[in-house]
């Protein structure tokens, strides 16, 4: 039997723990003895890696976050640490590794692989979906769903009061959980770091909105713009005349139970990353969009920014 591992690197998300479920019982179907690889590549300097069978997993798929933890690693960071993490896979006799992680778990694992030659296929896990050459990242759609939840029940009481509620969406510089969670929610004002903006220009609308009977607004922003979400709330009281408050989701965003196309997209994705590694592909990430699913080699992804979809960005006012 070969030996495969998989670790969780970066900001955690749900999907991680349905992608550990199907990675250990995929991975004796395929005749490999799985791995665990505990926080992130913390862990893996650290050696503690551990053989893997099926009680390890049982219940976990309802779960958010990850059971084997993650990190965000400063020490993988310097060539001594990789060389140690290297030696641990070979004490092991690992030669397969999975790696659920975003942007900057993948530019790590770019050097690991130029260095050592340790054989990889990485699956994109962040809600702030902003990893480059791939349509969709696993943890995204149950982050929506969250902020879809939040959204419904801050209109409850916003609508009561004739408040304006500010909404901030995780996101960091990319905005896709602010534009979509604002087109299906129906709220009034979104603001995200890719498209320049003018409050002054919503002013004269949103004063007819309140004239012709508008009791309330939704604004979501993402937390990345020039603002912080204060200050669009002192300009609806300033400007506007309505009586705001601010709303900060943060890390709920990051857990609860997987969705079902998050658990769904995890069985793929990691299906994909083992049959990739027993075809001998040596440095992939498993990328989705409208064509399917493809495997790309990891420097056309860690190279750039990825920029949201135009489409959708047309979309706001």
């Amino acid at each position: 039997m070969k030996n495969i591992a998989i670790l969780c690197s970066g900001g955690d998300v749900s999907g991680m723990n349905p992608a550990l479920k199907h990675f250990v019982e995929y991975s004796f179907e395929k005749g490999l003895r799985p791995y665990f690889i505990y926080d992130g590549y913390e862990g893996l300097i650290d050696n503690t890696i551990k053989q893997v069978t099926y009680s390890d997993v049982a219940g976990i798929i309802t779960q958010g976050g990850t059971k084997i933890g993650s990190s965000r690693s400063k020490r993988f960071m310097q060539k001594n640490y990789r060389t140690q993490a290297k030696q641990n896979l070979d004490d092991l006799d690992i030669g397969m590794l999975v790696v659920l992680g975003g942007d900057g778990s993948f530019r790590g694992l770019d050097i690991f692989y130029k260095e050592h030659g340790v054989k990889f296929c990485g699956i994109p896990s962040t809600i702030d979906n902003d990893i480059k050459g791939t349509d969709y990242c696993l943890g995204v759609d149950t982050a929506l769903n969250t902020i879809k939840t939040s959204i419904d029940a801050i209109r409850d009481t916003a609508s009561s009061f004739r408040r304006a509620f500010i909404i901030e969406t995780m996101g960091r510089d990319c905005g896709y959980l602010a534009l979509v969670s604002h087109l299906t929610s129906g709220s009034e004002l979104c603001l995200v770091p890719e498209k320049k903006y003018d409050l002054k220009s919503y002013e004269k609308n949103f004063k007819e909105q309140i004239k012709n009977g508008r009791r309330y607004f939704i604004a979501i922003v993402s937390e990345g713009i020039k603002q912080d979400a204060q200050e669009i709330a002192d300009w609806f009281e300033k400007e506007i005349g309505i009586e705001s408050r601010v709303c900060v989701l943060g890390h709920i965003q990051r857990g609860g139970n997987p969705s079902i196309y998050d658990r769904l997209m995890a069985y793929k994705f990691v299906t994909h990353a083992i049959d990739a590694l027993l075809e001998n592909k040596k440095e992939s990430i498993v990328c989705y969009d409208t064509s399917g699913f493809s495997l790309k080699s990891i420097h056309l992804l860690v190279d750039g920014k990825k920029e949201l979809d135009k489409k959708l960005l047309d979309y706001l006012k």
